[in-house]
């Protein structure tokens, strides 16, 4: 009988970013991950290869393929229209407990959570945070520079801006500027998401956003999104598209691809944290390590081997 090599998962940074399917049922056919939609036409998907799999209103998919979009470390997120919501993930990683508790610690202690606040504040606009400013205050700052430069972008694309206003029950009562930063910004947390699993750490213990299932991805997609995907959004508005959604994850693609971006995931999110200035906590003394120990996988620190 033929022996198989186990599916392992690729680290993040050796993929391609998303990939959004609508109409049609996932399932795996002859061992490949395939879309069938009519006429039972099948469209391979490289599952192994994408950082995240969205999946739109329309589609279906089977418990073979879910299984092996987890064995590859492949993120399902279950989005609605255009991606503007989010219902749910799968988890092709997770916390890890050093991973967790440092993460938990880092959040509860309200001196190193200020460090981290001051380290974002610092990636996010090049230049160190004001001195003796408290959370609350930074924020405050950073709210009054974002509605800044989305101005600016406005301005620059000649794009029609009266604020950040979007309803996320009904897609197209947005306009197209609204419509296009939140399609990009969906493209923006989804890659986002996945690495924070990949990484090993939990999507909603976040510093600068908080009481959400998604905080720390905000926190980490924040520091990122005006040089990715804001600038995106703003130019394909500028444009007037008639399916502006489609045009922006295209080019948010794209630019992921070209700025390396799944490369600089995973480094950011340990920079962001290493500014606590702290270890991660020691293992009680009494603690127990697993009985049947993990075995090496070339993925990132929280994708399981499979």
């Amino acid at each position: 009988m033929a022996e198989f090599m186990p599916l392992k998962p690729l680290p993040i940074k050796d993929r391609n970013s998303m990939m959004f399917v609508g109409t049609g049922r996932i399932d795996v056919k002859d061992g490949a991950f395939v879309l069938i939609q009519k006429d039972e036409v099948r469209t391979h998907i490289p599952v192994g290869s994408i950082v995240c799999l969205l999946l739109e209103p329309g589609t279906r998919i089977s418990h073979a393929a879910v299984k092996l979009a987890a064995q590859v470390g492949t993120l399902l997120i279950w989005v609605g229209e255009a991606g503007v919501r989010l219902y749910s993930s799968g988890q092709p990683g997770g916390a890890r407990s050093d991973k967790l508790l440092y993460q938990a610690q880092l959040a509860l202690d309200e001196q190193l959570r200020l460090k981290i606040v001051r380290k974002m504040f610092e990636l996010r606009f090049g230049e160190p945070a004001p001195e003796r400013r408290s959370v609350d205050q930074l924020r405050g700052i950073e709210g009054a520079r974002v509605r800044k430069s989305y101005q600016l972008l406005a301005a620059r694309f000649g794009v029609v801006w009266k604020g950040r206003n979007y309803d996320v029950s009904d897609w197209n009562r947005g306009d197209v500027a609204n419509r296009c930063l939140s399609a990009a910004t969906s493209c923006l947390y989804g890659v986002t998401e996945a690495a924070v699993l990949a990484a090993g750490y939990a999507p909603a213990i976040g510093f600068l956003h908080t009481g959400k299932p998604l905080s720390f991805v905000y926190d980490i997609a924040d520091l990122i999104k005006f040089e990715t995907v804001v600038p995106v959004a703003f130019e394909i508005a500028g444009q007037t598209p008639r399916n502006p959604d489609v045009l922006v994850r295209q080019k948010c693609r794209d630019v992921f691809r070209s700025q390396h971006t799944l490369s600089k995931l995973i480094p950011l999110i340990e920079e962001v944290l290493a500014a606590g200035e702290t270890k991660p906590p020691e293992p009680a003394p009494e603690s127990q390590p697993p009985a049947i120990p993990e075995p090496d996988s070339i993925g990132d620190d929280g994708h399981r081997s499979g």
